[in-house]
């Protein structure tokens, strides 16, 4: 009818606008908020310690340890930290 669009219409334009340009921030525009978004000191360090320092820069973290090479998905969670993990802790053994 004439292209006119309900409020319903909109709404959801706008969030869908307002989703796209959150996903869209950079790192340096995260970085900018003052909050540490990247941990590269903890690569070589066991998960627990690698936790630990997270935890310490980003009480609210949500640390999920993963095997190298996972497939994880592409939406992005603020509150979310992913350490991918690929070393043997300890020799196999059959037992």
């Amino acid at each position: 009818m004439g292209g006119q669009k309900g409020p319903a219409a909109i709404m959801v334009g706008v969030l869908l606008i307002l989703g796209l340009a959150t996903a869209a921030m950079s790192s340096s525009e995260k970085v900018a908020t003052g909050e540490k978004t990247s941990w590269p000191e903890v690569v070589g360090l066991c998960a627990e310690e690698a936790k630990k320092i997270i935890l310490k820069d980003k009480p609210d973290a949500n640390i999920v340890v993963l095997p190298a090479g996972s497939m994880v998905t592409m939406d992005y969670d603020p509150l979310r930290v992913r350490i991918f993990v690929d070393t043997v802790a300890e020799a196999p053994h059959t037992g």
